[in-house]
């Protein structure tokens, strides 16, 4: 088994970011669909949570910079820690761990929940973000339905946000991993770059400026952008896998990825909110995260 750590910074103050992870109602706009956070209870459940039919959590210690929860996935036991350190600038640096869970490269092909939890807090993360500055959070993810389809709109230019979702370079900086492309029909899309992916994703479709379609084997990715009162709308859809077993791990993050892509382009002087992400077995050089 391995151990998941994720350590994020957000621009709010420790006193918010606590009162987003206990408060029941600030609970189900970024984490779950159903919350409880209080007489010494700390569950959620719901279409938003994994096996989230009831909730499977217990908690385990809380006080005003820490919180600590078991929560049962797979008949396994993990426990998720959560600290939170108050910073010079009034920001807040969130480490989260958590045991017991898949770790690289069996998270891929290992079926089950606590394969998913990589990804599933990467954006449970950012979306406690964006709520504690004041966002709202992009999307979540429902468990209960094979639609994998959202949109967003991004205050920014079309051209702009079509360039930073093909330009290797780019792409590289927001998502936080490292890729690697051929920008054409037929083109290889390798996650970590030529070299180390000898499996990579092929484009499918490339209409400059607006769209793209990427088949990865078991899944097909599709963006399209249109303009949208001088903002661009982003429709983002994954379609052609097995409807029994949807992609929820590569789902949650891509969703996590968007968050960060309207970051990338509406705030001044950006830079990516990830301090450190880890789990036991990822290769070198696959996360960009600095």
């Amino acid at each position: 088994m391995a151990t998941l750590k994720k350590s994020i910074r957000i621009a709010a103050p420790p006193t918010e970011v606590h009162r987003a992870l206990t408060d029941p109602a600030a609970l189900r706009v970024w984490l779950a669909e159903h919350a409880e956070a209080d007489s010494g209870q700390f569950r959620f459940w719901g279409r938003f949570t994994p096996n989230g039919e009831a909730p499977h959590q217990k908690l385990l210690h809380v006080d005003e910079s820490s919180l600590r929860f078991e929560w049962d996935l797979d008949g396994v036991t993990t426990t998720v820690d959560i600290g939170l350190t108050a910073e010079p600038a009034g920001s807040t640096l969130l480490t989260l761990t958590q045991t017991e869970v898949i770790g690289w490269p069996e998270a891929l092909s290992t079926p089950g929940d606590r394969s998913l939890m990589h990804t599933y807090w990467a954006l449970a993360l950012v979306n406690l973000a964006d709520h504690a500055e004041g966002r709202e959070p992009v999307a979540l993810c429902d468990f209960t339905s094979s639609v994998l389809r959202d949109e967003i709109v991004i205050n920014a230019d079309r051209l702009a946000v079509y360039e930073s979702l093909t330009e290797p370079e780019q792409f590289s900086r927001w998502f936080g991993a490292k890729v690697e492309a051929e920008l054409r029909p037929g083109g290889r899309w390798a996650m970590g770059g030529f070299e180390a992916n000898n499996t990579p994703a092929h484009i499918v479709d490339l209409q400059p400026g607006r769209s793209m379609t990427v088949d990865w084997g078991e899944m097909v990715q599709s963006w399209e952008l249109d303009d949208s009162a001088g903002r661009t709308r982003l429709t983002f859809v994954h379609s052609g896998f097995d409807e029994a077993r949807p992609p929820y791990d590569g789902w949650l993050g891509a969703l996590a990825g968007l968050a960060e892509l309207r970051r990338f382009h509406e705030v001044e002087n950006w830079r990516t909110r990830w301090v450190e992400v880890g789990l036991d077995g990822i290769p070198d050089g696959l996360l960009t995260v600095d």
